[in-house]
């Protein structure tokens, strides 16, 4: 789905790291069509083996013109429009369901320093994936993989690593899981290629609070070999970790 934004006349500055507050903008989103379903949404997901998992992914802020004051971590637009990309997995979330929650909405993105009020002007819902077996991507946020130390800390692996591949895939299976409630029974094999540079993004969640964690992911294109269930997966709720925070969307290269 593509959103176009309009900024309104409060301010025209937010936080350089405004991940969280988008997350948050959409639970409140959904709250006004369904306080129950943004309820369960937020407090439970869809579960598989005790994790919780959001199964929708957005794309960073889509800003043609903008400026970047480093000391105040402040993002100014200087755009009338910006775009915003979401997609969604649960089948509660329907074209139909999506579209109509969200058309001539108003949100704002801030937090105790500054923020944007917004108008929602045009709610585009985008085609569904002509899958085949290899597929080229390119992400729209930071796709973030981890693996535990021997002290329990993550590590941020980059798509460099020899064990990336299979932490996406992990990942996807755990996401199938949750959706339809059994083990997907399909092949699992994965190839995973990438093709160019990698962009490293550190993103600090809940930044400026005493909740403040960092995340890093990687930007990046690549080449994919996957079944198409998880594919489909990977398109529509987002590649690797901590999806529903901003990171593991994809689209077509």
């Amino acid at each position: 789905m593509l959103l176009e934004l309009q900024p309104q006349l409060k301010g025209r500055e937010i936080p350089i790291n405004y991940q969280y507050e988008l997350s948050a903008t959409i639970y409140k989103i959904l709250a006004k069509a369904d306080t129950g379903y943004a309820k369960w949404l937020h407090d439970n997901g869809f579960m598989s083996e005790n994790k919780r998992f959001k199964l929708f992914s957005f794309s960073r802020l889509i800003v043609p013109r903008y400026g970047i004051d480093k000391e105040r971590q402040r993002l100014i637009i200087h755009s009338d429009f910006i775009r915003w990309h979401i997609t969604f997995l649960p089948e509660r979330s329907t074209q139909q369901f999506v579209q109509g929650v969200f058309n001539d909405q108003r949100i704002e993105i801030s937090d105790h320093v500054s923020g944007v009020s917004f108008a929602i002007r045009e709610v585009q819902v985008m085609p569904l994936l002509k899958y085949a077996p290899v597929m080229e991507f390119e992400t729209m946020s930071p796709v973030c993989v981890s693996r535990r130390n021997e002290w329990g800390k993550a590590d941020y692996l980059s798509p460099e690593d020899s064990d990336y591949a299979s932490g996406l895939l992990i990942g996807l299976l755990a996401r199938y899981r949750a959706l339809y409630g059994h083990d997907y029974k399909g092949d699992t094999s994965i190839n995973f290629q990438l093709l160019g540079k990698v962009k490293p993004i550190l993103v600090k969640i809940k930044a400026g609070t005493s909740g403040q964690t960092f995340v890093k992911g990687y930007q990046y294109k690549f080449r994919l070999a996957l079944a198409e269930e998880l594919m489909r997966i990977a398109y529509e709720g987002g590649l690797g970790e901590k999806c529903s925070l901003g990171f593991g969307m994809i689209k077509l290269n």
